[in-house]
């Protein structure tokens, strides 16, 4: 079961973390995150995660990144290869899809985090519309 990391702008990270505590207490514990406050630059937060991720022993990981391009991304990208994957955007919708389906192999989990990601984007229709 590949490990699963919140690299985020502070206090992001840690949010997702509570949310996914109150929704799925069990699944949590697996769940590893770094809020990245304004003044830490791409290779501390680098640093950080290759820690984090060490620490933890797990061989394979999602790394799951707000922004794209942004520090915590760009941060990220630097980690990602074979068992490492990378997946920018990170919203609830995709939190829990990563979390409900956290067994799978790395690359299905990424795809998974991805489509539970898009899924969430829904525009929902007023009164007006219908």
């Amino acid at each position: 079961m590949p490990g699963l990391l919140i690299i985020a702008h502070a206090p992001l990270a840690s949010a997702l973390r509570e949310v996914a505590e109150h929704t799925y207490p069990d699944c949590a514990r697996t769940l590893s995150v770094l809020d990245v406050p304004p003044d830490m630059g791409a290779d501390a937060v680098e640093a950080a995660a290759r820690d984090l991720m060490v620490r933890s022993g797990q061989p394979e990981w999602l790394v799951l990144t707000d922004v794209f391009g942004a520090t915590p991304s760009n941060a990220a990208q630097r980690l990602a290869g074979i068992q490492v994957r990378v997946v920018s955007g990170v919203s609830v919708p995709m939190l829990w899809r990563s979390l409900c389906y956290s067994a799978q192999p790395l690359d299905a989990l990424a795809d998974r985090a991805a489509q539970g990601g898009a899924s969430g984007i829904v525009a929902t229709p007023t009164a007006q519309d219908a």
